[in-house]
């Protein structure tokens, strides 16, 4: 295919972030297009921009020969109001001649609408999840996002206010072999960058030590289901039982499907377009894949049924998108499983120049295709830097490596109400100094410090944590005995209860006089969904706490051992259990609200997306939208019936 036949518009319009002053567009073209925008009032026709965008409101970053990410930022002159329709259409032109816009592409509107996003200051209703693995053998929630939208289009105050992503939008860490002959093809499409890098002998087996550039790798014969065979290695888990035996050596990448992990930033931003769009796969045949071993051709056909219904729906992903506020933020999937859960395996990674390349790339794709719109004057000192690391070809790839993981500015909130605060629980570790196959606490004093700031005397807040901050007990008491061992890894042992420090400050956060009386707190990770209700005992404090989980969106947990922890859980730590006063949560009292349906403690094992509405009087409705299409109430239960301590 040559570039003439490309699709012009490769991903998007996703609608980024949006306030009564601005409103931003992330897309990505073929080529460098000049783009006219036009921005209106839909209820009165009142038109607020119509012209070709300045350098100022249209920043451009190249990332192969065929491939340009646009982000468009518009101010507005005068501060919009609550609830407000904005019809937009953007223009792509090339010297004087207008090849294509918004509005030619039928696939992008509900029925013959003009493209529209809603401003709202007011969080009335809020639509959330996490895990979004494509090729998981579930319907994608997403879909459900697209049919909210639809059904409410013409309804301003029912539209969902914005959608929070809050972890694990793609896995760089396992990744389907479909996908990845899919990838493939797009960086030779679109000429994606390539890229060499410095291998360490040490940590690398020696017949695989020539797989140090693009090149290599995918002639490689371990490029497909193998690349763990050439994944860097080192001694990561430093715990109890190394310490009696000696320790061996083992993967960096930790997760147990990385026989497709992720390695270069073409490979991560090629991923990214497939995901997020259909566009590509029209370009793309994943029948056949030459260099696939015969050993993994029935793993390939499996994963390949899943992958094309899949991009069924990516249409209506697309669209969906291009009509709601959407804000992301990483989890570890998004950079590679693990990522940063003990000081050992900090140690290990970042001195490892090949693995320390991997994870920079992963968090390079997570700024271009997910950070840059979430908060784009927070992240202006690594915009500014773009254009001189990508000039025909990434430039000085270690040093925009180094800026990245040096970069401590994640962290986002929105001036809404309620005030949404948005964690950074990945980057900001409290690193364990005793011990260095602890678990590291998900924020450290100076960022939780800096929480609390942004906490005080607010009348109520949103809180985003990829991780919930409270969770189920029997799981937490289980990572707890691994980490004893020295195997947090084995059993992903990262949730806020897991280091003293971060538990104890973060539980003292919503204990303070000055917390906002109302906490609700967004999560997902765990890969099943629950809503507790939380309140202090012993102090007297008005203040509640409503965490509701949502998790995944594509994804799920094994059914059989969930249930069976749901139900221990059930019995060893109900209401009167004296193990109760053994968490560091037995200062306060935690109710959790009842499904819908029949469950085993609460726990919805669905893949869905979650649906937060937020009532005049600041009562709080929770809902899970299955991808199936059926939707489950979270039901508060009276004071009568049992509670989860």
């Amino acid at each position: 295919m040559t570039a003439q036949t490309l699709p012009s518009l490769l991903a998007g319009p996703i609608v980024r972030h949006c306030s009564s002053s601005q409103v931003n567009f992330w897309l990505v073209t073929d080529n460098d297009y000049h783009i006219r925008l036009n921005l209106r009032i839909a209820n009165d026709g009142i038109q607020l921009f119509d012209g070709m965008l300045n350098q100022e409101q249209l920043k451009t970053i190249k990332i192969g020969q065929h491939a340009y990410i646009q982000l468009i930022s518009y101010h507005f002159v005068e501060p919009m109001g609550d609830n407000v329709e904005l019809q937009y259409d953007m223009s792509f032109i090339t010297g004087e001649t207008e090849q294509f816009s918004l509005a030619d592409l039928s696939h992008l509107h509900y029925d013959k609408s003009p493209l529209n996003v809603v401003v709202k200051s007011r969080l009335n209703n809020v639509v959330h999840g996490s895990c979004r693995k494509p090729h998981y053998d579930s319907e994608d929630a997403l879909l459900q996002v697209d049919d909210k939208i639809s059904q409410s289009l013409n309804d301003i105050i029912e539209r969902p206010a914005l959608l929070m992503m809050s972890g694990d939008q793609v896995y760089c860490d396992d990744v389907s072999g479909p996908m990845l002959n899919a990838i493939h093809q797009v960086i030779e499409l679109l000429g994606l960058y390539d890229e060499s890098w410095q291998l360490c002998s040490k940590t690398t087996q020696d017949q695989h030590a020539s797989i140090n550039n693009s090149a290599t790798l995918l002639q490689s014969e371990q490029g497909y289901y193998q690349r763990h065979l050439f994944l860097p290695h080192d001694s990561v888990n430093h715990g109890l039982i190394n310490k009696m035996f000696g320790a061996t050596k083992q993967p960096i990448f930790t997760s147990v499907n990385a026989k497709n992990h992720l390695v270069t930033a073409a490979e991560v931003f090629a991923m990214y377009l497939l995901t997020w769009s259909p566009m590509l796969w029209r370009c793309v045949d994943i029948d056949h894949c030459d260099r696939l071993p015969a050993e993994f051709h029935d793993v390939y056909n499996q994963e390949k049924q899943i992958i094309n219904k899949f991009v069924d729906g990516l249409g209506n992903v697309q669209r969906a998108l291009a009509h709601i506020p959407t804000y992301m933020i990483f989890d570890d999937h998004d950079v590679t499983d693990d990522w940063n859960l003990t000081r050992a395996w900090e140690e290990s990674a970042y001195q490892n120049p090949f693995s320390k390349r991997i994870i920079g790339n992963a968090l390079l794709g997570y700024f271009l295709f997910q950070g840059w719109g979430n908060s784009p004057a927070k992240v202006a000192p690594l915009t500014q830097a773009m254009d001189e690391h990508f000039t025909n070809g990434i430039v000085n790839h270690d040093e925009l490596v180094d800026l990245l993981l040096d970069f401590d500015e994640w962290h986002y909130h929105l001036d809404t109400s309620p005030k949404l605060v948005v964690l950074d629980t990945r980057t900001s570790r409290w690193r364990s100094e005793s011990f260095a196959g602890k678990p590291s606490g998900l924020m450290d004093w100076e960022s939780l410090c800096e929480l609390q700031q942004e906490l005080i005397n607010q009348p109520s807040v949103i809180l985003v944590s990829a991780a919930p901050i409270y969770g189920v007990k029997l799981i937490e008491t289980i990572q707890r005995i691994f980490t004893f061992f020295g195997k947090p890894l084995m059993v992903d042992a990262e949730n806020w209860m897991a280091h003293s420090g971060t538990a104890n400050v973060i539980l003292n956060i919503f204990r303070h006089y000055k917390t906002p009386p109302q906490f609700i707190i967004l999560s997902g990770d765990v890969h099943y969904s629950f809503v507790y209700e939380v309140e202090h005992r012993f102090i007297k404090s008005q203040s509640s706490i409503l965490q509701v989980t949502c998790s995944g969106i594509k994804n799920q947990f094994p059914a059989r051992p969930l249930s069976i922890l749901a139900k221990l859980n059930k019995v060893l730590y109900a209401t009167y259990s004296p193990l109760n006063w053994f968490t560091k949560r037995r200062r306060m009292k935690i109710r959790s609200r009842k499904p819908s349906i029949e469950t085993d403690g609460g726990l919805v094992n669905q893949s869905g997306i979650g649906l937060l509405h937020i009532a005049e009087d600041n009562k709080v409705s929770a809902q899970l939208l299955s991808a199936k299409g059926e939707v489950i109430d979270f039901i508060p239960r009276s004071d009568k019936e049992r509670t989860d301590l």
